[in-house]
């Protein structure tokens, strides 16, 4: 699959997450429990996300993840337990899309780190995934993930 890379100016975005550690291979169920208790509370203040659902990494040691999972909101909302109130930060973003099964994604990553290479940017670590549609309903190969690498200000 060919990867179109390009780089867009994005604002801050609050969102409600929680941040947690797991292994790469309980990412579903986490994700699944995660999204879940976000969207309950979510119903609890009578909000509805404000976008898709996304994955903030912070680190890549398959075993040992370091995740923020979330919802966008509309508006600074109060957080609750271990659902926080936080911001992913604006600036410019290098981003990509990858149509297909979660599973096959790293290409998309290379293409992205190729991009920002070739391009003289610099990331500063972290990669969010926004999950454009819904995997229970949407056949794996037509899956659509939104990569976004926030940029360092040189």
């Amino acid at each position: 699959m060919s990867y179109k890379c390009k780089i867009e100016e994005k604002p801050d975005q609050p969102v409600l997450s929680i941040r947690t550690r797991c292994a790469v291979k309980d990412l579903p169920e986490v994700l699944g429990r995660s999204y879940g208790a976000i969207a309950q509370y979510l119903g609890e203040l009578g909000e509805t996300p404000g976008g898709v659902p996304f994955a903030g990494y912070y680190n890549m040691d398959m075993q040992d993840l370091d995740i923020e999972i979330g919802f966008p909101v509309t508006r600074p909302l109060e957080g609750k337990g271990e659902i926080q109130a936080e911001f992913i930060p604006g600036g410019k973003m290098a981003t990509c899309l990858h149509i297909g099964p979660y599973k096959e994604i790293e290409p998309a990553y290379n293409a992205l780190n190729e991009y920002l290479a070739q391009n003289k940017y610099e990331s500063t670590g972290v990669a969010y995934e926004f999950y454009l549609n819904d995997p229970g309903e949407t056949p794996e190969e037509e899956l659509q993930t939104q990569i976004v690498f926030p940029l360092k200000v040189v």
